[in-house]
């Protein structure tokens, strides 16, 4: 049987459609028309996706998102009618892993669902990296700066995990945007500049180094400060 999807969605016949074409591709699918239930439906049956409307009734889709994230690193791929830029940096921050504007393409929604299972699922060969004292356990999805841990979000492990690939290596924002978020924002995103603080707050406690570098009109680096 294929990944559990929760799809929580008011307008029935967006769901109804949903719900078929995903069926249709081995996915095991449930349904919540509301915030509320769809919370209740991702705590008694912890879904491997969730596919999220933003303007729901009662507790509307970004409140959604931002407990879900907080129980958890359960993908989240927001579908909505709001296409501002300011309107997907919001959802992103809440949590989500990916943002999708109505009208939408089924074979566009298929593709990010696969992406974002992909990158969850565990490798068959799990990696350690290890840069100064910060080490990632791509088998267990664990940070560590020394003996201490650190609890990153999906979109902070991936972020964290291209940065540990490519050590001492400037990435520029175009390639930080296609390897983490598959596609562009636009220039008035500040998506990066948002998630590269959200690291650091977490990797740096007290007198620790910082390791994670802005190299100011080109992108970031992981390298020590001498």
């Amino acid at each position: 049987m294929g990944a559990r999807i929760l799809v929580i969605e008011d307008d029935e016949g967006i769901l109804t459609f949903l719900r078929r074409s995903l069926a249709y591709e081995g996915y095991e699918v449930d349904m919540a028309t509301d915030g509320r239930s769809g919370l209740d439906i991702a705590r008694d049956t912890p879904p491997d996706l969730v596919v999220l409307d933003l303007m729901l009734p009662g507790i509307d889709g970004l409140e959604v998102c931002r407990r879900l994230r907080a129980g958890g690193d359960v993908p989240i791929l927001i579908l909505t009618a709001k296409d501002g830029v300011t309107d997907r940096v919001i959802g992103l921050d809440m949590g989500a892993d990916d943002y999708m504007v109505k009208p939408f393409d089924l074979d566009e929604v298929l593709a990010r669902i696969r992406a974002l299972l992909r990158r969850t699922q565990p490798s068959n060969r799990p990696k350690v990296y290890q840069f100064a004292d910060l080490t990632l356990d791509t088998g267990t999805r664990q940070a560590q700066r020394g003996d201490r841990l650190i609890t990153l979000t999906a979109k902070e492990y991936e972020l964290l995990e291209l940065f540990l690939r490519h050590p001492r290596q400037v990435l520029t924002r175009d390639v930080i945007y296609d390897s983490v978020w598959g596609y562009d924002f636009g220039g008035e995103s500040n998506i990066i500049e948002v998630y590269v603080r959200y690291l650091r707050q977490k990797l740096e406690r007290g007198d620790e180094e910082r390791l994670l570098h802005t190299v100011r009109g080109v992108g970031y680096v992981l390298r020590q400060s001498t």
